[in-house]
């Protein structure tokens, strides 16, 4: 029996409504399997500035820390987006991440063969489309300092500062090629080694780990090569790994590839068991409390939870089933209903859980 202290951020916007769903789901695989998942809840984000002044609470990033892994909602929103504001929703979630020193942000990139009509791209694109974009978390233009706004004759001017250390950049292309061992061997590194220091240091790395590791191939491109590729013939990667800024605009257009960003889920990782993890949409304001949203890629974070900081492989393999069975007979919320009929946020969840048990009980 395996025990855990699972701490959820729920944070802003749809943030709440699908962590909802994600912790039935692992409640359920407690049930099951005869697990004992214990849950606690933290402010994060923009409510969390409403109600203490700040996006995240010391006591909460302390509590967190002592748990063995963290599920994330989402942040943000129209309300608390006045730039001039000296503290924003986003500063929790990069508290966080900060805080919890997870460099490495894994996000798998699968299209579901009943899902191709909702991609935007040509279905011939996409039959072999099975990839992960590694991204580095916790440095460059996020983070690095300085970081600010000021006046001066009569211009108001800002700077944001990118930096990277040889040793930061090479504990995330190491998790990389360790991943790509598991799939097709293959790393793709993505700089921009023409114009920037750091993409040239960030190149250097990537080609003295390459010689080191001869059992995975890593190839080189610049980002925007990376960016054209990823929608003429997303089905050649295997491993993609980059910075931190590359990867997070990169992730969110692969995640169009799929048909929805209601669809992929992510996992943040460091040195220690205690993972983040969260689905990589955003807050969705527009359609919060509606009870329309996709749980699917909250409930996909709960399955990479249940196998990198809990070590229960064969649990996620049972919850990313379900999903799969469940969107192949056709459940669909909204964002992935195409015209055709949805169902709720709630019902997309009854409808896992429900072949979860099914899956489990044929099993035995």
């Amino acid at each position: 029996m395996g025990r855990a202290r699972i701490a959820v951020m729920g944070g802003d916007g749809i943030g709440p409504e699908v962590t909802t769903e994600a912790v039935r789901v692992l409640e359920t695989v407690a049930d099951l399997f005869g697990h004992h998942f214990e849950f606690f809840h933290e402010p994060v984000g923009g409510h969390c500035i409403d109600e203490h002044g700040v996006a995240l609470l010391p006591g909460s990033l302390r509590r967190v820390k002592r748990a063995d892994a963290l599920l994330f909602g989402a942040v943000g929103g129209p309300k608390w987006d006045d730039p001039r504001a000296p503290t924003r929703p986003e500063d929790g979630l990069l508290g966080v991440r900060k805080g919890l020193q997870v460099f490495a942000n894994l996000r798998p990139v699968r299209v579901y063969p009943s899902l191709l009509d909702a991609s935007p791209l040509k279905s011939s694109k996409l039959s072999e489309v099975d990839f992960v974009v590694v991204r580095e978390l916790t440095g460059g233009l996020y983070f690095a300092k300085p970081k600010r706004v000021w006046e001066s004759r009569g211009q108001t001017r800002a700077v944001d500062t990118c930096a990277y250390s040889e040793a930061e950049i090479e504990r995330v292309i190491t998790v990389a090629i360790n991943l790509a061992r598991g799939r097709r061997s293959r790393v793709m590194s993505v700089d921009k080694a023409n114009v920037m220091a750091t993409g040239r240091l960030w190149r250097q790395v990537a080609t003295r780990m390459a010689g080191e590791n001869p059992d995975v191939k890593i190839e080189h491109v610049l980002v925007d090569s990376c960016a054209m590729a990823l929608v003429t013939r997303p089905e050649s990667f295997d491993v993609i790994v980059t910075e931190n800024t590359f990867g997070d605009i990169l992730t969110d257009e692969a995640a169009v590839i799929t048909g929805s960003m209601g669809m992929l889920p992510s996992a943040s990782l460091g040195s220690s068991a205690l993972g983040m993890y969260e689905p990589i949409h955003g807050s969705a304001p527009d359609i919060a409390g509606k009870g329309v949203a996709n749980p699917l890629a909250a409930i996909l974070s709960s399955a990479m939870l249940l196998r990198h900081s809990l070590g229960l492989a064969y649990e996620a393999r049972l919850v990313e089933q379900a999903v799969d069975e469940v969107i192949a007979e056709g459940a669909r919320t909204a964002d992935i209903a195409a015209g055709g009929s949805a169902i709720s946020t709630t019902e997309m969840a009854n409808t896992v859980v429900t072949t979860l048990r099914t899956l489990h009980s044929t099993a035995r």
